[in-house]
């Protein structure tokens, strides 16, 4: 199964407690600074009324209809993905596949032929025991929980008869409030209307928190969003995570009112600081039909290739030519540009039957990235042939990275591997406390690293990336993040190697001047963060980007290094 968008099932939760609103948590989720009134989400996830049980007789024809809404709510959202940003369509994909899940039709099917459930009845009890069980798990799986709950409730509405409530429409900008968006909310998004997001519960690595940087729209999560009413004049910054109800002038000074557009980022490319030093700027792509999506905007290649797309919703990995002929065709998309693959990062959110553990304790902690090839060797060697294969076919000759690397022995191992395929250019992502502390060491078997920021935050402040609760500690502003960043940024400077951020972090424009200070050579990010990055680091001087790195670093709250940074560079 896919990764999924959301956490939640976009809708407005009963008021939050006394001491909730008194104290809520918050965090900065997409950065930008906006102003504007409030539209509310309306509830939509409510319970099929009880009825009579279904006359034996009537039971195979009540659950023919419950499998058509299956079927018709499955095709709706594939449908919506077709037209979807490419951000969004494989989410849209993986959810439609969660619809159609051959565990669920059957319990649905057990419900109404042995208990005589209404069709409505039987969605709903077969997919909140779904919620149960991914709930108990915690983690990504209750993540995808909130997933489950928006699709029991939209297979209800479609036997109801009734439809769901879902963004609000209006001709005028306004600030999006919700417990948080399920994938088909999230993809109906328009970021011409929708000037911000204050969500209740979203971390700021979660998929609705990436859609939301990819779009340039700005978003905090609050807990208290449950407090807020539509009209309501509120203003939030995205980089801090700050909510102010009804705002004074002052306060709103020099926040947007309107929504940005493209000829308010005025950007073509290259990357460079403004005493032109140049800083490769360049996207994440999830699959083929992202490249155009990149070059569209002015991406210098992509510094983060996900090859999941290849292994994912099937029982077997994919042969050697399979994958060559979808390897080439970004090879061949991006022409002569840089072009960084990562090898599979199956395991914790991303289970293969083929490759992963079943039921891992702790999954985030287990068996994945490069750890797989300890088990299924062949998978990785079979996919370096066919990416050295997919080079010698375009003339394209990409960089190639293994994740999850913790020690430098793993580095080494998988360079000799990747080199002995004929991969010239063979680097490691840094996503673990133990490869940032041994950088010096790693850069002596491999050409250059990538800071996987999303995962390093994480392990480093010990806070699982998708809880809203732990989002203050899951923030790369942390002076702890900052400085193993520090570690391997000096260490690619004396090597001379390069240093990239393929992390979401690098979407974030005030800490892209600070990650260039701390030595970063490289960022790469969701392809509509492009301008906006770019048109800041050319701003920013080289002098004042160290400056800003070196004032963060002195700090010890993740505020108070935001802070320093922009006082830096604004200078």
């Amino acid at each position: 199964m896919r990764e999924l968008l959301a956490s939640g099932f976009g809708e407005v939760a009963e008021p939050a407690s006394e001491s909730e609103t008194n104290a809520p948590q918050t965090a900065g989720i997409s950065a930008g600074r906006v102003v504007g009134p409030v539209a509310t989400m309306a509830v939509t996830n409510k319970p099929p009324a009880q009825g009579e049980k279904v006359p034996e007789a009537q039971r195979q024809g009540e659950l023919q209809r419950a499998l058509d809404s299956l079927e018709q709510t499955a095709e709706q959202l594939n449908q919506q993905a077709k037209t979807a940003d490419p951000t969004a369509k494989d989410i849209l994909q993986a959810t439609a596949q969660l619809v159609c899940d051959g565990a669920v039709r059957s319990r649905v099917s057990q419900l109404i032929n042995d208990s005589g459930a209404t069709a409505e009845q039987a969605v709903w009890d077969a997919f909140s025991e779904v919620v149960i069980r991914f709930d108990s798990a915690g983690g990504k799986l209750a993540e995808r929980a909130c997933d489950v709950r928006d699709i029991r409730a939209r297979v209800v509405a479609r036997l109801e008869g009734r439809e769901l409530a879902g963004i609000p429409t209006s001709d005028k900008p306004f600030i999006l409030v919700a417990r948080d968006l399920a994938p088909a909310d999230a993809a109906q998004i328009d970021p011409k209307t929708c000037l911000g997001l204050v969500l209740g519960e979203c971390g700021p690595t979660s998929h609705t928190a990436i859609l939301a940087r990819a779009l340039g729209i700005p978003a905090v999560m609050n807990s208290g969003y449950a407090e807020l009413h539509d009209g309501q004049r509120v203003l939030i910054d995205g980089s801090t995570g700050d909510l102010v109800v009804e705002p004074t002038d002052e306060q709103a000074e020099g926040a947007r009112t309107a929504p940005e557009t493209s000829a308010s980022v005025d950007f073509s490319g290259p990357g460079a600081t403004a005493d032109g030093i140049p800083i490769t700027l360049a996207a994440n792509i999830g699959w083929p039909q992202d490249v155009p999506v990149a070059l569209a905007n002015n991406a210098e290649g992509s510094g983060l290739f996900r090859t999941e797309f290849c292994f994912l919703n099937r029982s077997d990995a994919p042969g050697v030519s399979e994958q060559e002929a979808q390897y080439a065709q970004v090879l061949r998309g991006f022409e002569d540009k840089k072009v960084v693959i990562r090898t599979l990062d199956a395991g914790s959110d991303k289970p293969l039957p083929f490759v992963t553990i079943p039921g891992e304790e702790n999954p985030a902690l287990g068996v994945r990235g490069y750890r797989t090839s300890w088990r299924s060797p062949q998978i990785l060697e079979d996919q370096l042939r066919a990416i050295a294969n997919a080079a010698a076919q375009t003339g394209n000759s990409p960089w190639v990275m293994a994740p999850m690397i913790a020690t430098v022995e793993e580095a080494d191992e998988f360079a000799k591997l990747a080199r002995s395929y004929g991969l010239k250019t063979v680097g490691v992502m840094v996503e673990t406390p133990a490869a940032a502390l041994c950088a010096d060491e790693l850069f002596e078997v491999v050409d250059f690293v990538s800071i996987g920021t999303n995962d390093l935050t994480q392990y480093t402040m010990a806070a699982d990336r998708h809880s809203g609760e732990l989002a203050h500690l899951g923030t790369p502003w942390q002076p702890a993040v900052l400085k193993l960043i520090a570690m391997i940024g000096k260490a690619g400077s004396r090597t001379g190697k390069s240093v990239g951020v393929c992390g979401e972090a690098a979407s974030d424009p005030l800490l892209a001047g600070v990650l260039v200070g701390l030595g970063v050579t490289s960022l790469s990010m969701a392809p509509q963060a492009i301008g906006r990055v770019g048109t800041a680091l050319a701003k920013y001087s080289l002098e004042s980007c160290r400056k800003a790195a070196q004032l963060a670093l002195a700090t010890s709250a993740p505020d108070a290094a935001k802070a320093a940074a922009e006082i830096a560079l604004q200078a």
